[in-house]
């Protein structure tokens, strides 16, 4: 009875957005002010979702056609993006559109079919290191895990995982996202963002549930 038991939780967690808890993670910092954490990711789970439940389907549809060799997936962006003041975030998401929809045009032209434009933006704040630390001049400090986790300063106050740079990552999607939408260019064409889910804390509080 015991041994059924243990199953059926086994695959119940496989299907809840916190079985990564009870799985190995190589990329996992750690938190020392735990309580503020839970805290952080309350907050977040409380937001409105970055993207909608429709998006999500129409990028599926995309990727099938993707898949089926209908269509051609041009993924790109930044290793990771920083925490940037409002005029430098305009101007880099400004130019990568640019760049993108520029490239999409000339292989949509070349392949004589539709391309998939999914950005690696608007949330590409987390790095997977091989190691935990670095050390330089007999100094050695966390290593910097992107700006979702710590500081690029090699000094130990930045170099702190901190919870409350994911409400930062956040708030900056969000403002990316709108000003992806709000240009002329991207209203015509379809366009997605991505990014590599490597802060899973962050990502189970930005899950939302959808009715249909």
């Amino acid at each position: 009875m015991a041994k059924a038991e243990d199953t059926n939780k086994m695959r119940l967690t496989s299907q809840s957005p916190s079985s990564w808890k009870f799985r190995p993670i190589a990329q996992a910092p750690e938190y020392a002010d735990v309580a503020q954490l839970r805290e952080v990711e309350a907050h977040l789970q409380y937001l409105p979702g970055l993207v909608g439940p429709l998006e999500v389907q129409k990028l599926h549809e995309r990727l099938e056609q993707v898949g089926l060799g209908n269509s051609f997936l041009l993924q790109g962006g930044d290793c990771a993006e920083s925490f940037a003041t409002s005029e430098e975030l305009h101007e880099n998401v400004l130019g990568y559109t640019q760049l993108t929809l520029a490239l999409a045009t000339l292989l949509s032209t070349q392949r004589q079919q539709p391309v998939v434009k999914v950005g690696r933006i608007a949330g590409q704040f987390a790095k997977p290191r091989s190691h935990s630390t670095e050390s330089r001049e007999g100094k050695t400090l966390p290593v910097y895990r992107g700006d979702l986790i710590n500081g690029f300063s090699f000094d130990a106050e930045a170099r702190k995982h901190d919870p409350l740079r994911m409400k930062t990552s956040y708030f900056q999607s969000l403002e990316t996202l709108r000003l992806l939408r709000d240009q002329e260019q991207v209203r015509r064409q379809e366009f997605f963002s991505s990014h590599e889910a490597l802060l899973l804390n962050y990502e189970e509080s930005l899950l939302r549930f959808d009715p249909q």
